[in-house]
């Protein structure tokens, strides 16, 4: 089970997830995509309003000490791919923290429901929101590996560094390391601040960067539009072919020598 999570916003967390989804899902394995970001971009990228009557996670974290695995199932909804589907957010999700702030164990919430779904699907990927909170909290919790996506520019990795004191305080807590890599997106080897903010990466997080980068490529915005996944969309475009590497580099695959990029 992956998180996507960087305390910054605009840095690629939900295309990042659609991504590795549909790439997972393209392999035949059952994927469910979590919107655990009150923003709800994930459920919005599939078409399905942030706004809407659907029951989403929200109603789940309401009611999970009662929810079936049946009911739960019910709230996943099918995406735009065979085998991959989304549990769907909703903006009521920022109240969530208030809402139970009186029960115990709300950080482990997405652990229950996970439980309920084990046999359901074979790989999880949750899409994490920008901010410190029970939400964030739970993904943490659950996940066995930690995607940070960073923008290949300066004020991304003063995110970056928050997002790895989080991780530290996150360890001590459950007293076991979180892995995790840090990803580069965005990157245009045109621009002076992406490639000099590429080399300030490598110099200062070599051991937690991935090899390669995601880069700037309008075909990843474009897939979004569609409700589609790179994949579907343009398996031949730059964003998703970047991504099958990342795949591949995740599950620790043997591949190609990569072309070293620039920096």
């Amino acid at each position: 089970m992956w998180s996507v999570a960087n305390q910054k916003g605009g840095v690629g967390k939900t295309t990042t997830t659609v991504a590795l989804g549909g790439l997972l899902a393209a392999r035949g394995l059952r994927t469910l995509l979590i919107d655990l970001d009150p923003h709800a971009s994930l459920t919005a990228y599939f078409g399905l309003s942030p706004e809407g009557e659907h029951r989403s996670l929200y109603d789940a974290f309401l009611e999970y000490k009662q929810l079936s695995a049946d009911e739960l199932k019910a709230i996943c909804q099918p995406a735009s791919q065979p085998h991959l589907y989304f549990l769907p957010g909703h903006v009521a999700m920022a109240t969530i923290e208030k809402q139970l702030a009186t029960q115990g164990g709300q950080g482990l919430v997405i652990q229950h429901l996970l439980s309920l779904l084990q046999n359901e699907f074979d790989w999880v990927v949750i899409d994490c929101p920008p901010v410190l909170g029970v939400l964030m909290v739970n993904a943490l919790a659950a996940c066995e590996q930690l995607i940070i996506p960073v923008q290949t520019e300066f004020l991304a990795i003063q995110g970056l560094e928050r997002m790895e004191r989080t991780l530290k305080m996150i360890a001590r807590s459950r007293q076991q390391d979180i892995p995790y890599l840090i990803v580069p997106t965005m990157f245009d080897r045109r621009t002076r601040a992406s490639v000099q903010c590429l080399r300030t990466m490598r110099d200062t997080h070599q051991d937690k960067l991935w090899r390669s980068v995601i880069p700037v490529d309008t075909r990843l915005r474009d897939a979004s539009s569609a409700h589609q996944t790179p994949l579907q969309f343009d398996p031949e475009s730059r964003g998703a072919q970047a991504y099958q590497q990342l795949l591949r580099d995740l599950l620790g695959e043997q591949r190609p020598q990569l072309r070293k990029v620039a920096s």
